[in-house]
């Protein structure tokens, strides 16, 4: 129990890009191998020295460079597909781990830029290569807060979270709609199965009462057939007999 609980206060500090370049499929697989000992804190590039920081404080560690094998943090970005040269391939659409492309087959497709974690998954299944990505003109809020005698720059952290917690319900909405759809799927195939298997086995039966029918004819017309030869060598008798002369 407190080893999730854990788990849960370090995803809620991932950005939540789904950028799998921390080597783990997901930021919650990425959260729990970190719990686990299977991962360092420092593999998460999109959330920078600062959420290398974070982690380190919440786990009572001492804090650590970024690890460049998996990438360098770059400004916030997202994807951008070329329109014009889009062929509705749908590849990118199943690519993006938060649904935040739209379109439908041999249709052209179009990101949704406010719900774009910018983790590049759509990038390099795109075959015609007209996906790429651009800096997210996300501008932060500024307020002056008299309190503080200065920035509210707390603003920005509150938009920032606001946004991990927005793609984090649009990952596991994905992730269990895709498993409902899986096991949909398997649910049909048994079904097509079962009919199949029940068609096979009244085929099978049809074909056993016709071999039955097939073979009492064939009995029939053997035995009329010798029934009949040995009536016509049968000699013909009057019931007369005659004196010997």
């Amino acid at each position: 129990m407190k080893e999730n609980l854990l788990v849960a206060e370090i995803d809620a500090i991932l950005p939540q890009t789904q950028c799998r370049r921390c080597g783990f499929p997901g930021c919650r697989p990425y959260a729990a191998a970190i719990v686990e000992g299977r991962a360092e804190i420092n593999q998460c590039p999109p959330g920078g020295e600062k959420g290398v920081r974070k982690l380190a404080e919440l786990l009572g560690v001492s804090p650590m460079p970024l690890n460049a094998a998996h990438g360098i943090s770059n400004p916030e970005e997202v994807a951008l597909i070329n329109e014009q040269l889009c062929i509705g391939c749908t590849l990118c659409i199943q690519a993006c781990p938060v649904d935040a492309i739209v379109g439908a087959a041999k249709q052209m497709h179009t990101v949704i830029a406010a719900e774009c974690t910018g983790c590049e998954l759509c990038v390099a299944p795109c075959p015609v290569d007209c996906i790429h990505m651009v800096q997210a003109n996300r501008q932060p809020p500024v307020t002056w807060d008299k309190s503080l005698g200065g920035l509210n720059t707390g603003l920005e952290y509150e938009r920032e979270k606001a946004a991990a917690d927005r793609a984090r319900s649009r990952y596991q909405f994905r992730s269990e709609r895709l498993e409902r759809e899986k096991q949909e799927c398997q649910e049909r195939l048994a079904q097509k199965a079962e009919v199949m298997a029940l068609g096979n086995g009244s085929s099978a039966a049809v074909n056993l009462k016709k071999a039955t029918v097939q073979a009492a004819l064939e009995r029939a017309r053997t035995a009329y057939a010798q029934t009949s030869k040995k009536n016509n060598n049968a000699e013909p008798s009057t019931g007369i007999s005659f004196p010997n002369s």
